[in-house]
C-alpha cells in the first residue's frame, strides 16, 4: 500500500498530477480542486490508494487523510468503484457527503453521475454508520494554468471523464461560457463551475 507520495509536482491536468518521488514521475489521479491546487514545479504531499487490478496499478491522490478515508470507504458499498468514489468526492467534499448521508439526502447523492436513486438509498443504507460525522474539513482553493480557447473542450473532456453523458458535459460548458469568463481564468476553476453547474 502506498500510503502518501512527496515529491515535486511535473505535471498538473484538470484530474490528475504527475509527481516526482525519488527520481520517478508517478501519476496520481485526484478530484478537479486537488488538481487545480497544485502547480508544476511546487512540492506536494498526497495522501494515496493504491488500486490493484491484475491488468494495472492506479494510483489516486487527495489533499488529505480524511478525503482519502472517504474514498476507500465507500467503495465498501457493493457496485461503487474508484472511479465512481472519485466522482463522488469531485461533486461533495467529504462534510458534504457525511451529511447526505448521516441526513438520508437522496438527492444530493444522485447528482453524481452514475448514482441513481437505488444506489444513492444503498450509500446511505450501508454508510450510516460507517462514514463518521461532520468534521472541520477545508476547501482546496483553485489555481491552475491560464485558459486557453481549448478550455471548452478540456472542461468537456473532464467532465466526461468522471461520469456526466457528452450532452450534459455540452451544456454544463455551454453554462459556463455563457457566464463570459475572464480571459485568464484558470481551467480548473472553470471545471468546478461546470461541475456547480451539474450539481444544481
Amino acid at each position: 500500500m502506498i500510503a502518501s507520495v512527496h515529491g515535486t509536482v511535473l505535471r498538473a491536468g484538470l484530474d490528475q498530477v504527475v509527481v516526482e518521488v525519488g527520481g520517478v514521475g508517478l501519476l496520481v489521479h485526484t478530484t478537479p480542486a486537488t488538481a487545480a491546487a497544485l502547480r508544476s514545479g511546487q512540492q506536494a504531499r498526497l495522501a494515496t490508494s493504491l488500486v490493484v487490478r491484475e491488468d494495472s496499478l492506479t494510483l489516486y491522490g487527495f489533499a488529505d487523510d480524511d478525503e482519502r478515508s472517504v474514498f476507500e470507504t465507500v467503495q465498501t458499498v457493493s457496485g461503487v468503484g474508484p472511479r465512481l468514489a472519485l466522482a463522488m468526492l469531485a461533486v461533495h467534499p467529504p462534510d458534504a457527503l457525511r451529511a447526505a448521508v448521516g441526513s438520508g439526502d437522496v438527492l444530493t447523492l444522485t447528482k453524481v453521475p452514475g448514482i441513481g436513486r437505488k444506489g444513492a438509498e444503498r450509500l446511505v443504507l450501508e454508510l450510516r454508520d460507517k462514514i463518521g460525522v461532520v468534521g472541520a474539513g477545508g476547501a482546496a482553493v483553485a489555481a491552475g494554468q491560464p485558459a486557453t480557447a481549448a478550455w471548452q473542450g478540456q472542461v468537456q473532456e473532464a467532465l466526461v471523464g468522471l461520469g456526466w453523458s457528452t450532452k450534459q458535459a455540452d451544456d454544463a460548458v455551454a453554462a459556463v461560457a455563457g457566464t463570459q469568463p475572464a480571459a485568464d481564468t484558470p481551467v480548473a476553476a472553470l471545471l468546478k463551475a461546470a461541475l456547480q453547474v451539474l450539481g444544481r
